[in-house]
């Protein structure tokens, strides 16, 4: 009987294995890197914001990230879809806010009227600028 507990913990560890090395290597949908990266900004996260970023534009994310020390910033409802795609560019736009606080001073940026260019690097779509 006991054998048989310590195979069946075993099974068990194989299954948790397979399915955790299963999830990570789903690839995220270009609406779902952008919400990634808009988050990371809005965080103040620098090291995500790179990584979601493709090397040609992360000199400018990390700009933009930059110019939002002085304030705080937060999302209001974020909603981000897909807009056209083909191999290896999508464009997305996001609706909602980025909603800049400043001296008690709300400033409200309209996410809807930029659409952001995301790019297929080795599988993984990075955010590449505005179209």
């Amino acid at each position: 009987m006991k054998s048989f507990k310590i195979f069946k913990n075993i099974i068990f560890l194989a299954i948790i294995i397979l399915l955790t090395s299963c999830s990570s290597s789903v690839s995220k949908s270009p609406e779902n890197v952008v919400e990634s990266y808009l988050n990371a900004l809005v965080g103040k996260d620098s090291a995500t914001l790179s990584t979601l970023s493709c090397a040609d534009w992360e000199a400018s994310a990390l700009m933009e990230l930059d110019s939002l020390q002085a304030v705080d910033v937060k999302l209001s409802d974020l909603s981000c879809s897909l807009v056209s795609a083909d191999d290896t560019n999508s464009v997305v736009n996001c609706t909602g806010y980025l909603i800049a606080t400043y001296n008690g001073e709300d400033q409200k940026i309209d996410l809807s009227t930029r659409n952001y260019l995301v790019q297929e690097f080795d599988n993984t779509p990075l955010v590449c600028g505005y179209k």
